[in-house]
């Protein structure tokens, strides 16, 4: 398995713009990502889609939802639009196999991002952040802030999604090592920013005392927010997320929260675009591994002054 560490993410971060691809090269390069509702999902397509007609392909982005139903449908549609790659963010870790292995047995090459499969040897690459490596990361942050003693909450992700798993246990393995830390509660909010909202108004009632909150992404971190501000009680709560959307950034510079765990979904966006070209060119792999990890990045009140786009961080 290939890393990427922090020098090479921000290295790839600030990379001069590529140049447009010859025209033999050019066809359609397919992108299905989650929901573009959500800012982390919506940068993925509209990186990828840049990158895509820098080097000269026609690029298209749609959305899947979760839902494989109708990400068969696209991948369906990818194939009859006769797609020279697709750029894929499952939508099950389980589900999405069939699918991707449609595409490859048409003779379509399929990169992942974001999220994994649970089967190699279909996909060309999977790139995906170092969740293991972001998670142990934000989980030390999170404790030195919080102290050896404290109440509090977890949000946890989608559980079809490997990552939502992946970062828990690493909070886990750091916080189980401190007796004093009590998790009142935890609770599974789909990576949702709503639903964060609504679990953490009946977690308040259940709870008088919150002194800190852990959470599986941003969305769901700044839901909790909003309850706690509307209920009164977010002074002096510790509030840690995991993304690094814009509007993350904002709460920090606010004082709301306290750190995010930044993915660095734009740099990896772009990489399996250059890859994708790569193959339609070669017909080989530009990576000798499929599955490539992308270490994450801390932002905190003292560098948010860096976050230079959506996703990035510059040095």
């Amino acid at each position: 398995m290939i890393k990427f560490t922090k020098r090479a993410v921000l290295a790839a971060a600030v990379s001069l713009p590529l140049m447009a691809g010859s025209a033999w090269a050019e066809g359609l390069i397919t992108i299905i990502v989650n929901d573009p509702a959500n800012p982390y999902w919506f940068t993925e397509g509209e990186v990828a889609k840049a990158t895509a007609e820098e080097l000269g392909y026609e690029a298209t982005v749609s959305a899947h939802k979760g839902d494989t139903n109708v990400e068969s449908n696209l991948i369906d549609a990818a194939i009859t639009n006769g797609a020279k790659a697709i750029i894929l963010d499952p939508a099950n870790a389980d589900g999405s196999i069939a699918v991707v292995r449609k595409a490859t047995q048409a003779g379509i090459p399929v990169f992942l991002v974001n999220a994994e499969i649970n089967e190699s040897g279909i996909a060309i690459a999977q790139l995906v952040s170092n969740n293991a490596q972001g998670a142990a990361l934000g989980a030390v942050t999170w404790q030195g802030l919080v102290g050896d003693e404290a109440k509090y909450v977890e949000f946890f992700g989608n559980p079809a999604d490997n990552n939502a798993a992946t970062r828990s246990n690493g909070y886990n393995t750091v916080l189980s090592q401190y007796p004093g830390l009590e998790k009142v509660a935890e609770e599974v909010a789909n990576w949702d920013r709503t639903q964060g909202y609504t679990k953490m108004q009946s977690i308040i009632q259940a709870n008088p005392v919150i002194n800190a909150i852990i959470a599986g992404n941003d969305e769901m971190a700044l839901g909790a927010i909003a309850a706690l501000k509307e209920s009164s009680k977010l002074d002096g709560v510790i509030v840690g997320g995991f993304d690094g959307s814009p509007d993350a950034v904002e709460a920090i510079k606010n004082g709301e929260m306290a750190y995010t765990v930044l993915q660095p979904v734009a740099v990896f966006s772009r990489e399996a675009v250059i890859q994708a070209d790569h193959y339609i060119k070669n017909g080989s792999a530009k990576m000798s591994e499929e599955k490539q990890l992308f270490d994450c990045l801390l932002i905190t009140p003292e560098n948010v002054g860096n976050y230079s786009a959506p996703f990035t961080l510059s040095n």
